[in-house]
């Protein structure tokens, strides 16, 4: 859905009672929001789906403190009330490309385009294509640029978490790899561009269309069609895309076949002139800046990852280190270590739990990993190792935070936008890696680290 950082639940504690509520009522953000709804762009794209059968609805664009453009209700809504009903008509689907001038160049294309490529060409050329598009007013409010990590400078994408990095270059790799290999494709379409093709289907401008289709569109599957292959489940959605996303909030939505609409309904309500949000689904902050270029303050469902050379630094001298990580992988134990506000997950301390014993122990290392109890020594060192990887992660977040805040102060507004992101993730990464140092601290009675650092030599 949309692209732009997120208001969360998070937040400094507020005062209680009477005369703080007052105040709130005075001063909270339904006076902070601004109504968009005068502005040009959007009664052009109001008026375009009333034109397609789109009938009034309970919410307005507005701009909003922490999340930028929403949508605002004019009322109190109620729990189980609809929220918004676009008709399928209003919706841009393959079928829409398919029955658009492009459908008989795209279906003579061999190999098959992807429902994803169809989508991204149509993009490109109704954007070219200016205000003579039939969906002009849908290309005029769409975002011209996104903080996903396929926009991301190599500076930026060097202070991300090691793990999302390596997600954010195969991302990247994805795009230039679709706009590459499509070149003689896109050569065909020649004779509906008023420019030459290749100064329209750009690599930046098919990379603005993937991020359009990959943040923007709703989950929605389509009719085969004999002239795509791959999974077609995108609809973008005008007006409705401008629903942002909060962890904590929880929505029925889906394309009602009665009515033929895409529907969203509130499962809590909303009050009046507070922004309507809605849930992308129990995704982690990694997950969210992937996919949807933004981080949710507070996210219920953030973790810090843990990956295989963490796992390897932390045991340097381990004589069966080697062993140790061929099991590991083998158990399919190396995917999805987490720490979290609570402590390290299961899969993090179990593989923690086995890295503890030594060779002469060999033959309890897969029923450690089955679940078997260690002694307790072997358990202290365990929770001694979990301490040490986490203050190294600890360090490695701040570094990179200091780097942010240096360049923040230097660069240009498109770079501040993607480091502002990046700082996002760290400050919410820091805050999880401190909880768990806390509980892990706690949990050994020991105020600092130095008095259990892991001694491989004595675990194995």
């Amino acid at each position: 859905m949309l692209s732009a950082k997120q208001g969360g639940p998070g937040g400094a504690m507020r005062a209680c009672g009477r005369a703080s509520r007052r105040r709130r009522k005075k001063h909270g953000r339904d006076v902070q929001a601004a109504s968009l709804s005068h502005h040009l762009q959007c009664v052009r794209l109001l008026r375009f789906l009333r034109r397609r059968g789109f009938a009034p609805t309970p919410l307005r664009p507005a701009t909003f403190p922490g999340t930028g453009r929403g949508l605002q209700a004019v009322r109190n809504m109620e729990a189980g009330q609809l929220l918004i009903s676009l008709p399928q008509s209003c919706l841009l689907t393959t079928s829409t490309v398919m029955d658009s001038y492009l459908g008989p160049f795209i279906k003579s294309w061999k190999p098959r385009p992807s429902p994803m490529l169809a989508l991204c060409v149509f993009l490109v050329c109704e954007r070219h294509r200016g205000q003579d598009s039939d969906w002009f007013p849908y290309m005029d409010v769409l975002p011209t640029t996104y903080t996903c990590p396929v926009y991301f400078s190599h500076d930026v994408m060097a202070l991300l978490p090691a793990g999302v990095r390596r997600r954010a270059f195969q991302q990247k790799e994805t795009v230039r790899r679709i706009h590459s290999s499509h070149q003689q494709l896109f050569r065909t379409l020649q004779p509906v561009l008023s420019k030459p093709v290749e100064d329209v289907l750009t690599y930046e401008a098919l990379r603005w269309a993937w991020c359009s289709v990959n943040t923007r569109s709703v989950f929605m599957a389509q009719p085969s069609n004999s002239f795509l292959q791959g999974q077609d489940v995108y609809a973008l959605a005008p007006l409705l895309d401008l629903l942002n996303h909060r962890p904590d909030v929880r929505v029925h939505a889906g394309f009602n076949q009665a009515t033929k609409c895409y529907e969203i309904r509130s499962v809590c309500g909303t009050p009046r002139f507070q922004q309507a949000f809605i849930n992308y689904g129990c995704h982690d902050n990694q997950r969210l800046l992937l996919e949807y270029g933004f981080v949710a303050p507070g996210n219920p469902h953030s973790v810090v990852y843990v990956d295989k050379e963490t796992l390897c630094d932390l045991l340097k001298g381990d004589r069966s280190l080697e062993q140790k990580m061929k099991l590991l992988s083998e158990n399919d134990f190396l995917d999805n270590l987490t720490v979290s506000s609570e402590g390290p997950g299961w899969r993090l301390m179990t593989a923690l739990r086995m890295m503890s014993l030594p060779q002469t122990l060999y033959h309890q290392w897969r029923a450690v990993l089955h679940g078997q109890a260690v002694g307790e020594e072997a358990e202290r060192w365990s929770v001694c190792a979990a301490v040490k990887l986490c203050e190294g992660l600890l360090l490695g977040t701040l570094t990179a935070l200091d780097q942010i805040a240096s360049l923040l102060q230097q660069g240009e507004q498109l770079l501040k936008e993607q480091l502002q992101v990046v700082e996002a993730l760290r400050l919410e990464e820091k805050c999880i890696l401190g909880s768990c140092l806390e509980s892990l601290r706690g949990s050994l009675k020991v105020s600092s680290v130095s008095s259990c650092q892991p001694d491989v030599n004595d675990a194995s």
